[in-house]
């Protein structure tokens, strides 16, 4: 009984006097003010309620360390909330997107603006900018049919977006405007290829559009 009370005694007393220094960027361990482990009288240490077998370190866990109890953090206190007597600012809801019809904007296969688009930028578009709050970037897009080659599509949009772009900077329009040609991609239609050509044109014609995004 002597001996194993001393040898206890000394096993205690070395776990008490060697520090076992925790994961300095993640530590699911108990610390001390210093750094080390938290360690009981017996040299095991305590772990956290959301340690796991990755968070172990040398010293603590191991096969010839003895399993140790799981303690469980305690539950946060519930902040209560403060009452704000500032009136909360209103949700600024505008139509900051448009979208112009190509029918109505340019003729078939054309990139200049009609009186009818131009009317339409400036009832839709400009009148409405002050709506949408500070806008940093206009975003101009331009999209075609998917008739004709895509380079030649390419070409169209782009020349559509830059012309909306143009007139908008002729309007007094000092926001930074941004022209991209998506020729015939993201179509809103499908027509079927029974259609004769001029049929098929007129089918077609949604997907034929410029949208004026302000962001």
């Amino acid at each position: 009984m002597l001996g194993s009370a001393c040898g206890f005694a000394a096993h205690s007393g070395f776990a008490q006097t060697t520090d076992i220094q925790a994961n300095r960027e993640k530590s699911a361990y108990l610390q001390d003010g210093r750094g080390p482990v938290v360690r009981s009288q017996d040299g095991l240490c305590w772990r956290s309620g959301y340690w796991d077998a990755s968070d172990a370190v040398a010293g603590c866990d191991g096969e010839l360390i003895s399993p140790v109890m799981k303690v469980t953090a305690p539950a946060l206190a519930v902040v209560p909330e403060i009452a704000n007597d500032q009136p909360t600012a209103p949700t600024l809801i505008a139509r900051c997107e448009f979208t112009l019809s190509s029918d109505s904007t340019f003729s078939f296969g054309k990139a200049i603006l009609s009186k009818t688009a131009k009317q339409n930028i400036d009832k839709n578009a400009i009148s409405k900018l002050a709506d949408c709050g500070t806008a940093k970037v206009i975003l101009v897009t331009g999209y075609t049919d998917h008739l004709g080659t895509d380079g030649y599509n390419q070409k169209l949009s782009t020349q559509r977006a830059a012309s909306v772009a143009k007139y908008l900077k002729s309007k007094g329009v000092t926001n930074k405007i941004e022209v991209v040609g998506a020729g015939s991609a993201d179509p809103i239609v499908t027509c079927s290829n029974k259609l004769d050509h001029q049929k098929r044109i007129a089918c077609l014609s949604p997907n034929r559009r410029v949208i004026i995004k302000i962001q």
